[in-house]
């Protein structure tokens, strides 16, 4: 499961950067272009981190940071489309990824936890 999360996660880094692409040429535009290439890259960056965490605690922590990253992620993706920015369609697959990711990590938190 663990490399299957690494490709998923650089994956979904790649693809929003790739969405960029598509934004117009305004303030706006760049700043979000920037935060969701940041937030994007973290998800799989943290993730990779993750698992190489070298005790419970430390995988918590790390795990947290993704599942903030990918929410955040989210969250600039959901604001595109609310903003006009982009059509729904070129985002609807990196949402859908976005929260299925969240819900994976969260799970796998839960998990950790659970087994402290």
């Amino acid at each position: 499961m663990k490399e299957v999360l690494k490709i998923r996660t650089k994956k979904f880094a790649h693809n929003c950067i790739k969405l960029t692409e598509f934004f117009p040429k305004t303030y706006l535009s760049n700043h979000i272009k920037g935060q969701l290439i940041r937030c994007s890259t973290s998800v799989a960056a943290n993730y990779r981190a993750t698992c190489l965490a070298q005790s419970k605690a430390s995988f918590i922590s790390k795990i947290s940071i993704v599942i903030e990253e990918v929410d955040e992620a989210n969250f600039w993706l959901e604001f595109l489309i609310d903003e006009n920015i982009i059509e729904h369609q070129l985002a609807k697959s990196l949402i859908q990824e976005s929260k299925e990711l969240t819900s994976i990590f969260i799970a796998s938190r839960k998990t950790a936890n659970n087994n402290r």
